[in-house]
């Protein structure tokens, strides 16, 4: 009989430890402090010169980028035609505007040589 509780309080735990590790709170962007402060064409330029290492330390990383713009809509915006970026609410920015953006990287897009980052945030 002991035996049969300390299984279940044994699968209770697990159950409850698993069951955390897969609904974790989402990151708060905004709040965080950025990683790494990096130009642009600096990030692209390690992505293209090593991607795999390039991965390994921008990812799932919060990033502060400053540059131009050079596309805009309601939810995202192209940061000097090689860094798009995705905002959880909409925003509003003229072309050309130089400004701070902090986001999350989620990659290298090698088909139109773009870093990706989302929820964005500008920073004034």
């Amino acid at each position: 009989m002991k035996n049969k509780i300390l299984i279940i309080i044994a699968l209770l735990v697990i159950a409850l430890l698993a069951y955390n590790y897969l609904y974790q709170d989402h990151r708060d962007i905004a709040s965080e402090e950025a990683k790494f402060s990096i130009s642009p064409e600096q990030i692209v330029n390690a992505f293209k010169t090593n991607t795999r290492d390039s991965e390994k330390k921008f990812l799932n990383q919060t990033i502060e980028l400053t540059g131009s713009v050079t596309e805009s809509n309601n939810k995202d915006l192209t940061l000097n035609h090689i860094v798009f970026c995705q905002f959880s609410e909409n925003h509003e920015t003229t072309l050309n505007a130089n400004i701070k953006i902090k986001g999350r990287c989620i990659g290298y897009d090698d088909l139109l040589e773009q870093v990706k980052l989302d929820q964005c945030y500008i920073i004034n």
